[in-house]
C-alpha cells in the first residue's frame, strides 16, 4: 500500500501547501503560495454542480458493449453536460482523427479496469478515468518538456508529495499502479478543496491549485464570475478541461458520432505481484510467459533491466499468467533472480563513463563538476551512482576514492553567474555541468523556476569546460529510425543514454515531435 507520511511541524505543513500549489504537467510562472478554500460567486448555475440533475438519464451504450469497461465507465459519469464552443472545438478535432481514437483505446486496454477501481474507491467522477487521454495519450512512459512523466504526468515534486519514489533505478511516476493511486488521491483532494467544482479541480491539476486560486481572486476583485469558464488562464489550461469533456462525450455517444469502441471486458487485465526481491525484468517476462515489450508496458517504472535493488519489487502480471508466474518464481533460487555481472555493468553504464585507473588522482584545482563534465554526467549522478555501486559490490573502487577526494577538495568552491538573454535553468546547468536540482538548491528556488535577465545565480564547484564530443575511440554515432509507439524514454533505455542527451544531440523539432520514420542521432559509449 502506498503511504504518504506527513510531519506535524508547522514547517512541514508549509512545505505541503507549497508543493500542492503546483500542477502535474504545468509549472506556475509566479509564486507557489497555497490558497485556502475559496467561496465561489458565479452567475453560471450550470457549472456549480458536480452531480447530475435529479432524474437525468445516464448515458447508455449499444448492447454489444454490455459488461465492458466502457459500460462501467459511463455508469460512473457524474459531471453535468455543458454546451460550450471550447468543448465543440476539441470534440471536432477528435472526430477528424479516428485513427487517434482507435490508438488511445488500444493503449488504454491494460489500464482502464485498474483505473476504474481507484476512481470508484475514491468516489470521484468517472470522466476522470479518461484524464490520461489528455495527459499522456495513455503512453505509460510519456515524458514532457516540463519534466512531467507517466500516464498521469506528475512533475517530480508533486509525485514525491504523493509517495512516488524517484531515483536512478525507479520512477514511481511511470509505475502504472502507484501513479494511478497517487493521481486519484490528488484529484480527490483538489475536488474537496474547490467544494466539489470539478472543472476548477481539473484546471488546478494542470496549472496548480495556487494559480487557480489567484485567478479566482482576480475575478472576485473585478466582480466577475469565478467559474472555470470565466477565468483568465493560459491557453493550455483553457483547452485542458474541454479536451477531457470532449473525449468523455464521444465515448458516451458512440452511435451519434459513428465511433467503434474496442470491446474491453470489465475484468482485471493484470494482477499486482510482489516479487519480494530484485528480479531481472527479462526473466520476469519469461516467468510470466509474456513478450518483453508487453511486459514493459505494464511495468515501465524501472530504469534498468531489473527491479530496483532496494525496491519496490511489485510487478503487474497479466491475470491469465499470474498464477504461473508465482509458481515459477517460487521455484527460482534467489541467486538466479538477477544477472549480477550485468547488474554491475548497468550500474557503471548509468554513470556513462569507464571506471578510473587504479592510480588516478584528483589533479590540482580539478573540480567535481569538471570530472563529471569530462565523463558526460552530472555531479549528483557521479556521487550517487559511485556510492550505490560500492554498496552493492562491497568494495571501495578507485573511482569512488577519486570522487570522495574531489568532493572534499571542492566542497567550498562557488561562483556567481549573471543570467543572460535566452538563458534557462536547464542550459545554465548544462553550461556548468551541474544538475538543475543543484542550481535550484543553491539559489532557494525550484527546479521549474524561471530565471530573469540580470539575475545572479550561485554556482558551486562548477567548471565551464564542457565535455568534448566523443571521439571515435570513446563512442560512435548512429542514427536510429523511430518506430510506431516509440518515446524518448523508451529509446533512452534501449541505448542506455539519457533523455537529456537525446534532446541535446537532436534538433528540437525532431526530439519534441517523434513520428515513425524520423531519424534520431544517438551517440553510443563504446
Amino acid at each position: 500500500m502506498m503511504r504518504v507520511y506527513f510531519n506535524r511541524s508547522v514547517k512541514s505543513l508549509s512545505l505541503l501547501s507549497f508543493l500542492i500549489a503546483t500542477g502535474c504537467s504545468t509549472t506556475p510562472k509566479n509564486g507557489l503560495d497555497d490558497h485556502p478554500p475559496v467561496t465561489f460567486k458565479t452567475n453560471n448555475d450550470y457549472v456549480r454542480s458536480s452531480r447530475l440533475a435529479v432524474g437525468k438519464k445516464k448515458p447508455e451504450l449499444p448492447v454489444r458493449y454490455k459488461n465492458s469497461v466502457w459500460e462501467r465507465l459511463l455508469s460512473l459519469y457524474s459531471l453535468p453536460e455543458i454546451e460550450n464552443e471550447r468543448i465543440d472545438r476539441e470534440l471536432n478535432w477528435y472526430l477528424r482523427h479516428p485513427a487517434y481514437l482507435a490508438r488511445i483505446q488500444q493503449r488504454a486496454e491494460p489500464y482502464l479496469h485498474l483505473i476504474l477501481n481507484e476512481i470508484e474507491a475514491k468516489r470521484i467522477p468517472g470522466e476522470l478515468a479518461l484524464l490520461p487521454v489528455v495527459e499522456s495519450a495513455f503512453i505509460p512512459d510519456a515524458y514532457s518538456k516540463s519534466d512531467a512523466s507517466g500516464l498521469w504526468q506528475f512533475i517530480p515534486a508533486t509525485g514525491r508529495l504523493y509517495g512516488l519514489k524517484q531515483n536512478a533505478w525507479y520512477d514511481g511516476r511511470r509505475d502504472v499502479y502507484t501513479s494511478t493511486r497517487a493521481a486519484t488521491s490528488f484529484l480527490k483532494h483538489l475536488g474537496e478543496h474547490f467544494n466539489g467544482d470539478w472543472y476548477l479541480a481539473l484546471a488546478s491539476y494542470n496549472f496548480g491549485k495556487g494559480n487557480i486560486g489567484k485567478a479566482i481572486t482576480k475575478n472576485q476583485e473585478q466582480n466577475r464570475p469565478t467559474d472555470y469558464w470565466s477565468l483568465d488562464l493560459p491557453k493550455e489550461t483553457t483547452d485542458y478541461v474541454p479536451r477531457l469533456l470532449a473525449i468523455a462525450r464521444i465515448f458516451a455517444n458512440v452511435e451519434k458520432y459513428n465511433i467503434d469502441l474496442k470491446y474491453i471486458p470489465n475484468k482485471p487485465y493484470c494482477e499486482l505481484v510482489d516479487a519480494k526481491s530484485q528480479l531481472d525484468l527479462n526473466k520476469a517476462a519469461e516467468l510470466a510467459g509474456t513478450p518483453l515489450n508487453e511486459f514493459l508496458k505494464l511495468n515501465p517504472g524501472f530504469n534498468h533491466s531489473s527491479t530496483a535493488p532496494e525496491g519496490p519489487h511489485h510487478l503487474l502480471i497479466p491475470v491469465a499468467n499470474a498464477q504461473l508466474f508465482k509458481q515459477r518464481l517460487a521455484q527460482l533460487p534467489y541467486d538466479q533472480r538477477v544477472d549480477r555481472r550485468r547488474y554491475q555493468q548497468e550500474t557503471i553504464a548509468q554513470m556513462q563513463f569507464e571506471p578510473a585507473p587504479t592510480q588516478q588522482k584528483v589533479k590540482a584545482r580539478e573540480t567535481l563538476a569538471g570530472i563529471a563534465s569530462k565523463n558526460n554526467t552530472t555531479t549528483a549522478k557521479l556521487i550517487g551512482n559511485v556510492s550505490q555501486l560500492a554498496s552493492h559490490t562491497g568494495k571501495s573502487s578507485p573511482l569512488q576514492k577519486t570522487v570522495n577526494a574531489a568532493v572534499k577538495q571542492n566542497s567550498g568552491s562557488a561562483q556567481v553567474y549573471v543570467v543572460k538573454k535566452g538563458d534557462t535553468v536547464w542550459n545554465i546547468a548544462q553550461r556548468f555541468s551541474v544538475s538543475v536540482s543543484d542550481i535550484a538548491a543553491w539559489n532557494n528556488m525550484t527546479a521549474k523556476s524561471a530565471v530573469i535577465l540580470g539575475q545572479k545565480l550561485t554556482i558551486k564547484g562548477a567548471s565551464q569546460q564542457r565535455a568534448a564530443a566523443p571521439s571515435s575511440a570513446q563512442g560512435r554515432s548512429i542514427h536510429y529510425v523511430v518506430k510506431q509507439g516509440d518515446s524518448l524514454a523508451q529509446i533512452s533505455r534501449k541505448f542506455n543514454v539519457s533523455v537529456a542527451d537525446l534532446r541535446k544531440w537532436n534538433p528540437p523539432e525532431t526530439s519534441n515531435n517523434l513520428v515513425p520514420g524520423v531519424k534520431l542521432k544517438v551517440i553510443l559509449n563504446t
